[in-house]
């Protein structure tokens, strides 16, 4: 290899580790705040031309940052539902709160886990700029609805398995991409009457098992091509801390304001997106 070639080898390499970094900022950012992480990463691939490299399976594979960056925030809580439902189980104490939320989490786990699994095997593409577009803005109305009808008065220690199927259900609109996973179970937490921050931790501990299975598959189809190695990493690293610092910030947001901005901020993105359509700025 000529000297010039090795030097744009190393070059292309060294932008593949900054795309990486850049993709894992927007992942992380986004992931918990309820915008759609899918939304803006294949936007944002598809206006910088990245597309190419990072395909829909490496975009999914950085969320694996954003798995661990849940179980590490979420390690506490994790640990005591598992080890109370444990506890109920082999006491066949039912009532206990512990074994509530593990079994509302399971059954809320398997509509998405379906429904993903169903449109892989069927190879059912659904990345549309239009798409995306048009979901911003229905969950941009359904949210505002949410915030005018949702009671806001349960908190953590209320929740009942009937509020895991039913967050679950509402988990499956994330399969259309612009909706959100966090932003529909949100969503849907807020007209379940659950406190903002208690739907907000629920929707993460939810959504949890969902995102890591998906997120294993589409690692593992990455791993098969060896030049992405080392920028998934880089982008799974960077997805860890800036997921990590989101959900810091979103649960204390939750705590004193309202979700009117994100109401706000995707109804401007869904229009947005359909002005840059109609200008062919984007493909449809």
């Amino acid at each position: 290899m000529t000297p010039l070639l090795v030097v744009a080898s190393e070059s292309n390499s060294l932008f593949a580790l900054f795309q990486g970094v850049v993709l894992g900022l927007v992942q992380g950012i986004t992931e918990f705040l309820p915008i759609s992480s899918t939304a803006h990463l294949i936007i944002f691939t598809d206006v910088f031309g990245w597309q190419n490299q990072w395909k829909k399976e490496a975009i999914d594979a950085i969320q694996f940052g954003s798995v661990i960056a849940v179980l590490m925030y979420f390690w506490k809580d994790i640990r005591n539902i598992l080890s109370g439902a444990l506890g109920a189980f082999a006491r066949k104490e039912w009532y206990r709160e512990d074994w509530k939320i593990f079994i509302g989490i399971v059954f809320g786990t398997v509509p998405a886990l379906a429904g993903g699994l169903m449109l892989k095997e069927l190879g059912v593409k659904l990345e549309s700029a239009t798409l995306i577009a048009v979901m911003s803005i229905v969950m941009s109305l359904l949210l505002a609805l949410a915030e005018k009808v949702g009671s806001r008065k349960r908190g953590f220690d209320e929740l009942e398995v009937k509020d895991g199927i039913l967050v679950g259900l509402g988990q499956m609109i994330a399969l259309l991409p612009g909706a959100s996973r966090s932003g529909s179970t949100l969503t849907t937490g807020l007209f379940l009457g659950l406190r903002r921050e208690t739907a907000a931790r629920f929707s993460f501990l939810l959504g949890l098992p969902t995102l890591a299975i998906a997120t294993l598959v589409q690692t593992k189809d990455v791993l098969q091509d060896g030049s992405m190695g080392m920028p998934l990493l880089f982008g799974i690293i960077s997805a860890f801390v800036f997921s990590y610092l989101s959900i810091a910030w979103l649960l204390k947001f939750l705590q004193r304001q309202s979700t009117w901005v994100f109401v706000w901020y995707r109804l401007a993105l869904g229009i947005t997106l359909l002005a840059a359509i109609a200008t062919q700025v984007l493909k449809a």
